[in-house]
């Protein structure tokens, strides 16, 4: 019976799993459902989550701290021979059977302030997690939109490929009825079979191109690999490229949201709390111990339940513990925590850096773009009209085979360009959208 219901149970799982799987790979995933998508399944964004949850843990280790501990101790112990009874401390010769019970308990009412400093740093500590799990995330939304927008660039690359293809096919058809005619020589006929040839090539390492970034987009969503990945392609009426803001504007607001900038202030308050931590060990400790505790031994010959009654005792004290010397250690601790805070600053000072990098980069290449549009697209439109002509005077027999196939080629350039362009400047403007805090949306 058993049997039956594991087998049931992995069938049902079975099934459950191919409908995921069907589901997935009928839908068209826009650049939303990718980014969703990958924010639940990324392990890398699991990682850092995980990280988090272990800074979780040690700053509510670290506030445990001021709690007193308790701890119960039992014993049974035989002796014999000369001995001191651990009970009534006699010196007896005799065989002894002892029972010793106690519950113990301390806690630590001054160190250095080290305990307060520990529950900030790791106050401290928890919330820089959190602002790089935030960039992990962050670094997830920026693959995927790269990705996203290779796929459709490559994509729209596959169709310019098969467009020409059936062009060069076409004007292979007019190179062969005009060698049948006389009108051209064969070295024009294998020319236009020449430039098939080389547009079939073209489509073969287009699609290969195009199957690569889907292959890379699938492994940051943690698709399996048998799902087909469908991406829904751009709206061609809507305008994805507008420079609003200076970029000395687009780099304070940065600093001020993204999260690897927060982590590294973190950074440095956290390794100043480290040093403060360091400079307790030069102070003092001071603790508070206290103890319940009774037991029977079988010198006595009063009754257990009456020994345990009688010997019953109870003891509080205060502990003192002044540092005198110890080797130095707390001396390089404190220097160790200077070095890290200067580390830490420079750290700083680098992520800054590259963030005014990032910023500059990608105003510069988004004004680039924009300008590099313009003047493609008009060079594009003229290629296409200039091919167009050629191709009317090739069959009309104005025009040789070597003429059309540069015409072709030309516009092909002006057409991967003017794409190149236009998805370049698409990503840079995102780039500084998201480097304003807004969400990235196409």
């Amino acid at each position: 019976m058993k049997l039956y219901i594991t087998l049931l149970l992995l069938v049902i799982s079975q099934i459950a799993t191919s409908q995921e799987i069907l589901e997935q790979s009928s839908k068209v995933w826009t650049l939303e459902d990718c980014i969703d998508y990958a924010i639940t399944n990324s392990i890398t964004i699991k990682e850092a989550s995980l990280t988090k949850s272990q800074a979780e843990v040690d700053y509510y280790e670290s506030k445990s701290s001021r709690l007193p501990n308790l701890t119960g101790t039992a014993s049974q112990t035989f002796s014999n021979g000369n001995s001191i009874d651990p009970i009534t401390s006699d010196y007896v010769t005799d065989q002894i059977y002892s029972t010793n019970v106690s519950l113990n308990s301390s806690v630590t009412l001054f160190q250095g302030n080290q305990i307060n400093n520990q529950i900030k740093q790791n106050e401290l500590l928890v919330n820089q997690s959190m602002f790089l799990e935030e960039q992990a995330k962050n670094n997830i939304i920026l693959s995927i939109l790269e990705n996203y927008l290779q796929i459709l660039y490559t994509k729209e690359g596959v169709t310019i490929a098969e467009n020409n293809l059936a062009a060069s096919e076409k004007e292979v058809d007019r190179a062969k009825a005009r060698l049948d005619a006389g009108s051209i020589a064969f070295s024009d006929y294998t020319e236009a079979q020449s430039q098939a040839a080389t547009n079939k090539y073209a489509i073969i390492t287009a699609k290969n191109s195009y199957q690569q970034y889907v292959i890379a987009l699938k492994q940051l969503l943690e698709l399996p690999p048998n799902v087909e990945l469908e991406i829904e392609a751009l709206d061609e009426n809507k305008q994805y490229t507008n420079i609003a803001l200076d970029k000395m504007e687009i780099y304070y607001k940065a600093l001020g949201i993204l999260p690897e900038v927060n982590a590294s202030n973190l950074e440095v308050e956290a390794s100043e709390k480290g040093l403060d931590i360091a400079k307790g060990c030069y102070l003092p400790t001071l603790s508070l111990t206290s103890s319940l505790g009774s037991g029977y031994t079988s010198i006595d010959e009063s009754t257990f339940s009456d020994q345990f009654n009688i010997n019953f005792n109870q003891r509080i004290g205060l502990s003192l513990n002044i540092p005198i010397f110890n080797r130095n250690q707390t001396k390089a601790a404190v220097q160790t925590a200077q070095i890290n805070i200067e580390k830490a600053k420079i750290s700083q000072q680098t992520t800054e850096k590259e963030v005014y990098q990032k910023v500059e980069t990608a105003y510069q290449n988004a004004v680039s773009a924009q300008e590099q549009l313009l003047a493609t697209e008009a060079s594009r439109d003229a290629a296409e009209q200039s091919y167009n002509l050629a191709q009317k005077k090739y069959e009309l027999g104005g025009l040789s085979t070597t003429d059309l196939v540069i015409s072709q080629n030309t516009y092909t350039n002006a057409q991967q360009n003017y794409l190149q362009a236009k998805y370049m400047s698409i990503m840079y403007h995102q780039l500084l959208q998201f480097y304003q805090g807004n969400d990235i949306q196409l």
